[in-house]
């Protein structure tokens, strides 16, 4: 089987490591207010510099997610969001920009389009991949198999608790980078890191050539720079859903979220990785 071409994800880590610098991936769901808002805060996080933007699609029982996220799904379905209106939306960023594009979902509502009908949705409307948060790599078989068919990167999520021998089968099951749980619990923001993460982070690089993402608690520039020397890209989520539950209007809520994403990737810029850039 021919290899298939590198997504834009793959494309900008390999950016990202020739220049030695820390990506940002920039998480939130879609809908929250409302998926013409979204739309407006996407491209506001584009500009403002986040390297792939994860589209959160809303559901209805967030068990991965802490409160922050939990509001912001409510928020979304309460205006009728659905699996389909992300795809929309996703279809209508990829004619206003190339930043790279995943979806972030729990399983059900893929399953219920169905698997191959995803696959087939998400590449045709300019998605890079996605991340499926409740599905194991015992069960991605056929998921993984369909999203391969349509050129599309399938993102796994390593914990603080996954064995050697687990971590191995995740990188197996991951294209586009691998995302790493900084610390055991749900999404949410934190005043430190854990001190357990450099030890992880060495267990997953053992497992894997793949980049190196980290999320769960990271929210503020010294998060950032801190990863500068140990991850390929740092995950924000509830600290930029949070900046929009507090706006008041959509354009208001991209500003925010903007302000916030120029100062983590600023941050990210000044903790160049201490690993050496590719030639």
């Amino acid at each position: 089987m021919s290899a298939q071409p590198p997504t834009r994800i793959t494309r900008r880590f390999k950016e990202l490591r020739r220049s030695g610098e820390l990506g940002l991936v920039a998480y939130i769901t879609a809908g929250d207010p409302a998926l013409e808002a979204s739309e407006q805060i996407a491209l506001a996080l584009a500009e403002a510099g986040a390297d792939v933007i994860e589209l959160g699609v809303p559901f209805s029982d967030p068990v991965a997610d802490g409160p922050v996220v939990q509001r912001a799904s409510e928020r979304a379905l309460r205006c009728g969001t659905t699996l389909g209106g992300v795809l929309d939306l996703v279809k209508r960023l990829r004619t206003k920009t190339q930043v790279p594009l995943l979806l972030f979902s729990y399983y059900n509502p893929v399953l219920q389009m169905g698997l191959h009908e995803f696959a087939a949705a998400a590449a045709d409307a300019g998605a890079d991949g996605a991340l499926i948060t409740d599905i194991t790599p015992e069960e991605a078989g056929e998921y993984r198999g369909a999203m391969r068919a349509r050129g599309l990167d399938t993102v796994f999520l390593a914990a603080p608790t996954s064995t050697d021998a687990r971590l191995k089968m995740i990188a197996e099951a991951s294209t586009g980078f691998l995302y790493v749980i900084s610390r055991t619990g749900v999404t949410g923001t934190k005043d430190a890191l854990a001190e357990e993460l450099p030890a992880l982070v060495r267990r997953v690089r053992a497992a894997t050539a793949l980049p190196i993402a980290v999320g769960f608690g990271i929210s503020l520039p010294e998060h950032v720079s801190l990863l500068g020397g140990l991850a390929d890209a740092a995950v924000v989520g509830s600290a930029l859903v949070a900046e929009i539950e507090k706006a008041q209007s959509a354009e208001a809520a991209a500003k925010a979220v903007a302000t916030k994403a120029r100062m983590l990737k600023e941050a990210a810029r000044r903790g160049i990785s201490r690993r050496e850039p590719t030639r």
